[in-house]
């Protein structure tokens, strides 16, 4: 759940930009049918099995709408539900629900979708000590959206942005002249409470790394052989991550490395949604 101060300085602009999307000017189906407010209630019905996320922002956006707004949940965020499960029922101006409603729904659906994709590759790494995480392949202006859904379907996250942590990709590397040459002036340039992990595509570059003192090395793009080859060169030196292609499909051939990490941008730009709808709106006699 997202604390009262992110809520306010990082989640509310967004939505309310999300909402200012769907709203340029007026709701008009909306002010034709209902030109006054009044009392309503609808009801949130689960069209598909999975991991519901995102019922904070979901009650959010109709809060924003209607101060009044309130939504009683049947489930908290990180549960299984199941298709035709009743999880809420939101109360407000029928205004509100009618005009935040697709918003709202986009949110929850999205969300969901990533926590419950999360939650299916994760599985592959039960009983394991490799951790699952996400990458910076996210929807722009959703970033932080997405990321929670990722822990919230039992993955972890990676970097939330450039400026939380230092990976020197090939683009660096080749601009700084080489492996050893990026990490020598990245431990220059950062604070040492900061750990400098670089993406290595070859065992020539794994060894660089390992020379340099790299404190993560991210095997990007190896197939199984190599990764074994380059595991035993970093000879628990450094942390490891292995990336590249990762998805639901292809994860299992990687379980048996004992790496640290995997990552996977497949949790949050392939994720498909949950099928989510907000049924029986009518007035709520008060």
């Amino acid at each position: 759940m997202f604390d009262p101060v992110t809520l306010k300085l990082n989640i509310d602009p967004l939505i309310i930009s999300a909402l200012r999307e769907d709203i340029t000017d007026e709701d008009v189906s909306t002010n034709c049918v209902m030109p006054e407010a009044k009392p309503g209630v609808a009801t949130l019905i689960c069209k598909q099995d999975g991991i519901i996320c995102g019922l904070q922002v979901f009650e959010r956006v109709f809060k924003l709408l209607d101060d009044n707004a309130h939504v009683e949940f049947t489930v908290s965020d990180g549960e299984h539900v199941t298709s035709g499960q009743i999880m809420a029922r939101v109360h407000g101006d029928i205004r509100a629900i009618l005009s935040g409603e697709r918003t709202a729904l986009n949110y929850l659906q999205r969300m969901s979708g990533i926590a419950t994709y999360t939650h299916e590759v994760a599985a592959y790494l039960e009983g394991t000590s490799t951790k699952l995480l996400d990458t910076r392949k996210t929807t722009p202006n959703n970033r932080i959206f997405e990321k929670y859904a990722v822990a919230t379907g039992g993955g972890s996250n990676h970097r939330m942005n450039l400026s939380d942590g230092v990976m020197l990709k090939d683009n660096h590397i080749g601009a700084a002249g080489g492996v050893k040459e990026a990490v020598e002036m990245a431990k220059a340039y950062v604070s040492f409470v900061r750990k400098i992990e670089v993406e290595c595509e070859t065992l020539e570059m794994v060894t660089d790394a390992v020379e340099a003192g790299a404190d993560i090395i991210m095997l990007d793009n190896m197939d199984n052989d190599t990764m074994k080859a380059a595991i035993e060169i970093i000879g628990g030196k450094a942390l490891i991550e292995v990336s590249g292609n990762v998805t639901r499909e292809n994860i299992a051939r990687l379980t048996e490395l004992g790496v640290d990490y995997i990552s996977s941008g497949a949790l949050t730009h392939s994720a498909p949604i949950l099928d989510i709808s907000l049924k029986n709106l009518h007035e709520e006699v008060i």
